[in-house]
């Protein structure tokens, strides 16, 4: 048993957990919104109702990740929302895709949520309401707080990952990152100076979560650009992302510990004799037999 998180269920191969932390927020929020309500219950509805919203917004990004080709097999719940562990292939069109289709989901709950909310709304007597009123118009103004603050693009953030799969298509897999998470930091001490000026604790929690996670791929993107300027094999392509593979002994032994060049030698060590069934490719990380690695339209697209 995972001693951080719960195993709720299962969908679609889908398995969702849900971070013990989680219980302690939604004590903390059921408390701040006491007197919105005639009755605590409302409070409990309204906090399950903003989490039901984030679980659908990230089954959103897991299907579609299916949908082209990826893996996604694993959702969490947590006090900062949730993540679905996706791994899209490494495309800019099915990255996009990916990322895209969370936000989507908000705006297609919106009109349903806005039209059950005017339908609840108590007639001739326009300052007077039920807790059920209230609590259908704040689970829409809900999901359209997460979509605007999802949509911001301020990387890792929905919108953020949005503009570094635009970008992909123009300027490549790394630089488009560097790019992305560049503005990220901006939009992230945007986030911390505005929390120290209202004294949000919270908005300031994930101004540093955010933070960390921006500094960290802005690493990995100077990484990626370093890695593209290899020189690259000719002839050669990854069949899942489509790059050729950087020229050199960049590939390790396990049997040995010596590197080589595995397409210099046929997927064999040339120091132990060791064969390779699959060749991982060092830039999206995927593997494949070495009779898929060959070059074609996909390689010369740089999809």
């Amino acid at each position: 048993m995972n001693l951080r998180a719960i195993k709720l269920f299962r969908i679609a191969g889908i398995q969702v957990y849900l971070s013990w932390w989680w219980f302690l927020l939604a004590a903390y929020e059921v408390y701040d919104r006491q007197g919105t309500y005639s009755s605590i219950g409302w409070n409990v509805a309204e906090y399950l109702a903003l989490f039901a919203i984030v679980l659908t917004h990230e089954f959103g990004h897991a299907f579609a990740t299916r949908q082209v080709g990826g893996t996604a097999d694993r959702i969490m719940l947590w006090p900062l929302g949730g993540v679905a562990y996706v791994n899209p292939p490494q495309r800019p069109g099915a990255t996009l895709w990916a990322i895209a289709a969370g936000p989507l989901v908000n705006v297609a709950l919106a009109p349903v949520l806005y039209l059950a909310s005017v339908a609840t709304r108590p007639a001739g007597w326009p300052y007077v309401t039920t807790d059920f009123h209230t609590f259908v118009a704040a689970v829409f103004a809900i999901d359209v707080v997460l979509f605007v603050f999802n949509i911001m693009p301020v990387y890792p953030l929905d919108g953020g990952q949005i503009l570094r799969s635009l970008l992909w298509f123009w300027l490549g897999r790394g630089r488009s990152l560097m790019v992305a998470t560049a503005i990220g930091l901006v939009g992230v001490a945007g986030f911390i100076g505005l929390a120290m000026w209202t004294r949000d604790w919270w908005l300031g929690l994930i101004a540093l979560w955010l933070a960390s996670v921006c500094w960290n791929s802005f690493k990995a993107a100077r990484s990626m650009v370093k890695q593209e300027r290899l020189p690259r094999r000719e002839g050669f392509a990854c069949p899942s992302c489509g790059t050729a593979p950087p020229l050199g002994e960049y590939w390790g032994c396990r049997s040995c510990g010596q590197r080589f060049d595995t397409f210099a030698n046929g997927a064999r060590c040339p120091h132990c004799g060791t064969e390779y069934p699959v060749t991982t490719c060092l830039d999206c990380r995927e593997s494949a037999p070495p009779g898929e690695w060959v070059a074609g339209d996909m390689a010369k697209a740089g999809r």
